[in-house]
């Protein structure tokens, strides 16, 4: 008699370890201070627990590392790079396949070549990246994601959804200026939420309809085929396998970072089922990138990508996946402290202008929030808020509609006893939150400002005031 099963554990076994760096309070306000209060600028021997992403930070099987042993290093034609066109093939249906060093550079190349200034490319939502390579070329990346993906209370099961109607008639009226349409699987911005197959099938009927190329964001393809299998009628009796192929085969490429579901360190790609683009994206790639059969990666990366593809698809792997979102995300629940809920695939974004209602937008809740991780518990993790996606319109702060904090877990890299401690720092967290300040920039980047602003404490008695670029400052 089969027992029923109490607990998802960790399908693997651990057969090399890393020691954590633990430091005094003392010493992480001084890495704060050094740092400008941004995380990303903290030296990763100052971090305990490392949740800034979930891309290029997994732990690798022996397979893989296995794979990288009999890479062929070739300039041309290697042999590892005829393997890793094969995975993706086999993956997606897709019969053109161009390699790049990550996700970004598929972004660069593909945008570079179709878009230009005043072009608008609708998606559900842009992540960061995504979005600064369309604007950086003048045009505008539109976000029409439903309305209950701006609401971090609802529960909505599939709140990465594209509004359709809204798609629509935004196709209807500026199809002059658009030069592909997108969807992003699953929809990191809006809390790693999930795309259902019907939406993504009534996007690219859309698409279809408007003669619009349909180009899928697929960095986190296998954890949005699990959703799909496990919260969509008539889906619970497929493989994920099947469902990820078959929601390859409603678009006519996708772009990927494969440093999320590829399960590797590095690498990225452009899949297409026509040859159309794929002259000009490979005389484009050996300016940039490299020799088209390795794209900016070292062959055994490319090896290590190609058993990675079929990891992430694993189905034992994908249940303890999601289990971890939902794990943390029902224990920091439970605590009091607000999250976009349901918990996503690859995060816990909590929702720190919920959380912290006495920091005013203007001195970046987000960014209070993660600062304050770090301080008391060594927890890097990423804003999602007016850092990233604030603006200036006439001289005047504009906020993000949404201000998050997301916890982004690397993949299997830590386990359950790890989260259990976190979510005893979380307890006390939630008991002192007044005692969070908010804080000032005083530098900010024209492009992707959360990787370099810099910030200091806010004066307590500060006002609203107009928010502008500024030039770094010092130090002491």
């Amino acid at each position: 008699m089969e027992l029923t099963r109490r607990s998802i554990i960790e399908p693997f076994k651990i057969k090399m370890v890393e020691p954590l760096h633990l430091h005094s309070l003392e010493a992480r306000e001084k890495f704060l201070k050094d740092a400008g209060y941004n995380l990303f600028l903290v030296p990763s021997q100052g971090v305990t627990f490392d949740f800034l992403t979930d891309s290029g930070t997994t732990a690798m099987s022996a397979n893989q590392w296995g794979a990288m042993m009999v890479a062929d290093e070739s300039y041309a034609g290697s042999r590892s790079f005829q393997k890793f066109e094969a995975a993706v093939g086999e993956v997606t249906g897709y019969n053109y396949v161009i390699p790049t060093h990550q996700g970004r550079a598929a972004e660069r190349l593909l945008f570079g070549l179709l878009v230009k200034p005043g072009d608008q490319v609708p998606s559900n939502n842009h992540f960061d990246t995504t979005r600064a390579n369309i604007e950086q070329i003048g045009a505008q990346a539109v976000d029409l994601v439903i309305p209950e993906g701006r609401d971090p209370k609802s529960r909505h099961p599939f709140k990465g959804n594209i509004d359709l109607e809204l798609l629509e008639e935004f196709c209807k009226k500026h199809r002059a200026r658009i030069p592909i349409g997108m969807l992003t699987i699953t929809n990191n911005t809006g809390g790693g939420q999930p795309v259902s197959f019907e939406n993504i099938r009534g996007a690219a009927a859309i698409y279809r309809k408007y003669n619009i190329p349909f180009i899928l964001d697929a960095c986190r393809f296998a954890e949005n085929a699990a959703f799909i299998r496990n919260r969509e009628r008539g889906m619970s009796e497929r493989s994920i396998r099947s469902i990820a192929r078959e929601v390859f085969d409603t678009a006519d490429g996708c772009m990927m970072s494969a440093k999320k579901d590829g399960m590797v360190n590095i690498g990225g790609f452009i899949a297409l089922k026509k040859q159309d683009w794929v002259t000009d994206l490979r005389n484009n790639l050996i300016l940039t990138e490299g020799f088209p059969t390795y794209g900016g990666l070292a062959a055994r990366d490319l090896e290590a990508l190609a058993v990675g593809l079929f990891e992430a698809l694993n189905e034992d792997y994908l249940e303890y996946r999601l289990a971890v979102a939902k794990y943390m995300g029902d224990g920091l629940t439970d605590l009091g402290i607000p999250i976009v809920q349901p918990p996503g695939g690859h995060a816990v974004y909590i929702d720190a202008k919920a959380f912290l209602p006495h920091i005013p937008p203007s001195q970046f809740p987000g960014q209070a929030l993660v600062v304050e991780l770090y301080r008391r518990e060594g927890v890097r993790s990423c804003e999602i808020g007016s850092v990233m996606f604030g603006r200036t319109e006439s001289e005047k702060f504009v906020p993000a509609a949404m201000e998050l904090v997301r916890l982004a877990f690397p993949r299997r890299v830590y386990t359950q006893s790890h989260f259990d401690y976190l979510l005893e720092g979380f307890e006390l967290l939630a008991k002192e939150k007044q005692k969070c300040r908010g804080l000032q920039m005083t530098y900010s980047p024209p492009f992707l400002r959360h990787f370099t602003a810099q910030f200091k404490p806010a004066n307590r008695r500060a006002v609203e005031r107009k928010w502008v670029a500024c030039a770094p400052e010092k130090s002491n």
